[in-house]
């Protein structure tokens, strides 16, 4: 299916690996153009490099969106470079683990604002472009906003705002023909995620009793499979679909984990 992307440009927060580096790979296969906002300079200098040789063009912004002015200089950069922005893909963020009971009302603000706070800035400050565009946003969630986790409020409220958010942008965007959706995975094998089974005294084992759980294959969800639903959102090919919150985990969310 052609998506239609040919020299659309795209903005992805956390687009140089994981979930992100996903979507860039099939934005740039597609013929868009990927602007990767992403502090990892040996990722994003090998995608901007594997992009080119299949002659699509791509830009890596080595930055941490950190704060208002972050988002502001990262859309200016991409504006300067290609002159148009298509979409956004708020993806950024980590589980940081700041819970109820062994966390501090200082730390919960920062984790809500370091995994939430950017989504809004970045969108805020793309919208004029997107204006002109009618482009299409796209929030990636996750099913700790849905299921709770244990000992992650951070960051379970974040993602709950990004829910909130992505309905409420809906609404707000409709007379400018921006669509906005969320996407939300499970359990998806990322570098962090890979970081966090590192943290178990057998691994292998933690990842066999997760990859049970999931009904569809006994399996997780590869990153190409996120991306796969997330740059069909940003197309033309879903130009009547917004305020959505889209599950792709395999039914681990709402189908019975009984194994």
């Amino acid at each position: 299916m052609n998506l239609h992307l040919s020299d659309k440009v795209f903005l992805i927060s956390g687009g140089a690996k994981g979930i992100g580096g996903a979507i860039s790979r099939l934005i740039a296969e597609e013929g868009g153009i990927p602007v990767m906002i992403d502090p990892s300079e040996k990722e994003g200098y090998a995608l901007v490099k594997e992009f080119g040789q299949i002659g699509a063009k791509s830009l890596h912004i080595q930055k941490r969106l950190q704060s208002p002015q972050d988002a502001d200089e990262a859309v200016k950069v991409a504006l300067a470079a290609f002159g148009r922005i298509d979409g956004v893909v708020n993806n950024a963020g980590a589980n940081d683990s700041v819970g109820l009971e062994n966390g501090s009302p200082e730390a919960f603000r920062k984790s809500v604002e370091s995994n939430l706070g950017h989504y809004y800035d970045l969108v805020h400050y793309a919208l004029p472009a997107l204006k002109v565009s009618k482009g299409s946003i796209v929030n990636i969630s996750s099913k700790t906003a849905i299921t709770g986790q244990g000992n992650t409020s951070g960051y379970t409220a974040a993602k709950g705002g990004q829910l909130s958010l992505t309905r409420e942008w809906a609404v707000e965007l409709l007379p400018y023909g921006i669509r906005v959706n969320a996407v939300i995975p499970a359990e998806v094998m990322t570098p962090l995620y890979q970081k966090w089974l590192n943290t178990f005294p057998n691994p292998e084992n933690k990842l066999g009793e997760i990859s049970r759980r999931v009904p569809l294959e006994r399996r997780m969800t590869k990153p190409e499979e996120i991306a796969n639903m997330v740059v069909f959102l940003l197309s033309g090919r879903s130009a009547h679909t917004t305020g959505q919150h889209i599950f792709v985990d395999g039914g681990y969310t709402h189908l019975d984990r009984v194994v």
